[in-house]
């Protein structure tokens, strides 16, 4: 068989430009990076933190959530480290704090090609890159501050250097390689570690080395694992507690906990920890729910919202604000609606949950065309002079994209929470997939007559493609289903009656195209929508609501009156406003870069204070003031109670009421002006806790952004 050989490829990579790279990788810069200089949200969650970290090098460190030290993020900070140096050189904006994401994006594409092409050819490397620049998913994380798009580009830099280490017999680069994933630990935790089963199959399969060179080998990568994976949490845990900030999200204040707890078994198992309870039926119940044309929406703390009814082509959602779709809103039996839109919306666990609606569109639109392809590789890489476990260097190489596909494919697959957007961990391995797939299948349809199964490869992976698509796209548009049905079949169908002709080339390229044409608009979603959230999503239900916007810079509720009021009496105290929650910590600290103690991390129910310590603190002058919003948590009831019976509180009067003046509320509200109208007023006396029908309701499955709370005056105690 003539194939394109390494050394040939290697050679032309260095020596010349692949324009069409570089068109690609100008696509993925417009689509990463458009528009993100002007809008005003992103994950404020982590914005706090940047600010906080461009304070102080402490800060920067530990990925302090708040200027004064008190609480970290839930995540390590080697991602937050690189956007804290931007925002540092460039200043806190949106545009700062995301533009790493928008890098580690386009350069993961570019390493796309570099680890496809020197095995299957320039062809196959440039449906790579392109495959990883249309994928939905990877459009909305690469433009925000989330670590996801940082963590792949360092996930595909190890392979690179595992690849390197191979082909050069190299030991320094099989160490580089491993010490890699240590790094990447430190991004975003065990995520990183889900390649690793993959990458050692490959590099005992593909090595030259004996068996025990293998290992030693091996064992001195594993050593490089271990030191650079626990470097940095180990500098944390051992330090005293006394001079550092709390580890948010952990129970016990260790950053390994964090990894294999909260970050680690919980993800897996379901989360028990940090949010101050489980989550049940975060779409991972077995039970099949009977659907119901008129379904309650109920809100997250169980109020109802009266009868919704969805409709197939979602017309009725156009109306309801798009964190409301995304946040958490359940339907009757269970089942968020917006597809895969919700945050914690993942569908029913089983091995066909990446097929299904609630995650599909944001990861799984050529899936099966990866899957089919992959087949299609190992089958026509192989050499038929050999016995089949005998691989080739081509199949070794299939071997490394399959070893990262199924184990992270069966942790979708089974794991009870994690956010839709976790699911561009299976970018990469598709994009590879897809590219070195597509080659494969054209040359088996090239080589074999219609009597082998071998040439069915393509016709087969475009038109089961199609019908998945079909599928997804038939909430919102029927006539872009029919289409996609039409131009698929037709162009399947043309490839076998004009197999030799001339024609076949043309018709094999529509049939492409017809696959290609959904995932593409859809990733394109997020770039015009301005999309930088703190949940990415894509789709078009962000062209009907004018983006996700979770609350980040300029978009958080910030009652400028209320600020007014704490930044003139705040005086000496260490803290501006002392709160439960880091959702209504972070616009403050972004607004005014001074330290707001979010005294129970993300969902107020770290274990972070204790009622002693808070009253010193106060004793001693550091909070002077505490904002109420009714977000405790289980943790901090015993603080909270002993405010509201002690402290005096501040009459709404004295700082103008609690109108949000100045602040744009891009939040997840309903207000009676924007209440969809086949939603009913809820009826009856309202419960205690329950608010006034005119009042804003926050649907996000996060900690609230509003600041309308109730403000106590803790310096009247003592």
């Amino acid at each position: 068989m003539n194939q394109p050989t390494e050394k040939k490829d290697s050679f032309f990579s260095r020596h010349k430009i692949d324009w069409v790279l570089v068109i690609i990788m100008l696509i993925a810069l417009g689509l990463y990076g458009y528009g993100t200089w002007k809008t005003g949200s992103a994950n404020d969650f982590y914005t706090s933190a940047i600010t906080s970290m461009t304070q102080s090098f402490k800060n920067f460190w530990y990925a302090s959530f708040d200027p004064a030290g008190y609480i970290t993020v839930d995540k390590p900070p080697v991602a937050l480290w690189f956007m804290a140096i931007s925002a540092k050189i460039l200043g806190v904006s949106n545009f700062s704090v995301v533009l790493p994401s928008v890098l580690f994006g386009v350069g993961s594409v570019y390493l796309m090609y570099r680890l496809v092409t020197p095995y299957f050819g320039r062809f196959a490397g440039r449906i790579a890159a392109l495959v990883m620049t249309i994928t939905p998913i990877v459009v909305a994380d690469s433009r925000t501050n989330n670590m996801d798009a940082t963590l792949i580009y360092f996930l595909l830099l190890a392979i690179w250097m595992l690849q390197k280490s191979i082909n050069k017999n190299n030991m320094y680069w099989l160490i580089g390689s491993f010490a890699t994933i240590g790094f990447a630990f430190n991004i975003k935790m065990l995520q990183a570690f889900m390649i690793i089963p993959g990458m050692l199959l490959f590099y005992w399969l593909a090595s030259k080395d004996s068996w025990k060179k293998k290992i030693g080998k091996l064992s001195l990568a594993g050593i490089a694992l271990v030191v650079f994976t626990l470097s940095w949490p180990l500098s944390v845990d051992m330090t005293s507690a006394s001079n550092r900030p709390y580890e948010g999200g952990s129970q016990h204040n260790s950053v390994l906990e964090l990894a294999f707890g909260y970050n680690g078994t919980q993800r897996l198992l379901g989360q028990t920890t940090g949010t101050g309870g489980a989550f049940k039926g975060m779409g991972n119940n077995s039970s099949k729910s009977k659907s119901n044309n008129n379904q309650q929406m109920t809100m997250p703390n169980g109020q109802k919202m009266g009868n919704f009814k969805p409709s197939k082509n979602m017309k009725n959602m156009k109306n309801i604000p798009s964190n409301a779709r995304r946040g958490g809103m359940k339907m009757g039996g269970g089942k968020n609606m917006g597809g895969a839109c919700g945050a914690f919306n993942i569908g029913t666990a089983g091995p066909l949950r990446l097929f299904q609606s609630a995650l599909g569109p944001q990861i799984s639109w050529l899936l099966p065309f990866a899957i089919i392809g992959m087949i299609a590789a190992f089958i026509g890489y192989a050499d038929p002079k050999r016995k089949w476990y005998q691989l080739t260097h081509r199949q070794k190489q299939v071997v490394l994209w399959t070893g990262w596909l199924v184990p992270v494919y069966g942790f979708f697959s089974v794991a009870s929470f994690f956010h839709p957007y976790y699911t561009i961990m299976l970018a990469p391995a598709i994009a590879a997939l897809a590219g070195l797939g597509l080659v494969a299948m054209i040359k088996l349809f090239k080589e074999f007559g219609l009597n082998s199964y071998k040439a069915y490869f393509l016709p087969v992976a475009i038109v089961t493609t199609a019908a998945l698509q079909a599928w997804y796209v038939s909430s919102y548009y029927t006539w872009l289903t029919v289409l996609i049905i039409i131009v698929a079949v037709i162009a399947s169908a043309g490839l076998l009656i004009f197999k030799a002709k001339p024609a076949g080339k043309a018709i094999m390229i529509i049939g492409l195209l017809s696959i290609a044409v959904a995932p593409s608009f859809w990733s394109l979603t997020p770039t015009l929508a301005k999309e930088s959230a703190a949940i990415p999503t894509a789709g078009p239900d962000l062209l009907t609501s004018g983006g996700n916007n979770s609350g980040g810079i300029g978009n958080g509720t910030v009652n400028t009156k209320l600020l007014n009021y704490l930044t003139k009496h705040q005086g000496n105290a260490k803290y501006l406003f002392a709160t439960a929650d880091s959702g209504t910590a972070a616009p403050y600290i972004i607004k005014t870069k001074k330290a707001v103690m979010a005294m129970g991390g993300f969902n107020g129910t770290d274990p972070a204070m204790t009622l002693s310590k808070f009253k010193q603190l106060v004793k001693s002058g550091q909070v002077k003031y505490y904002l109420d919003e009714g977000k405790s948590g289980s943790t901090n009831n015993e603080i909270v109670n002993w405010i509201k019976k002690h402290a005096k509180k501040v009459n709404a009067s004295e700082y103008g009421g609690s109108s949000n003046s100045n602040s744009s509320s891009n939040t997840s509200m309903f207000t009676a002006k924007n209440r969809p109208s086949n939603m009913t007023k809820p009826s009856g006396k309202m419960a205690k806790g329950q608010q006034p029908k005119n009042s804003s309701m926050n649907m996000g499955g996060g900690p609230s952004n509003m600041s309308n709370g109730t403000l106590y005056d803790l310096s009247s105690i003592y």
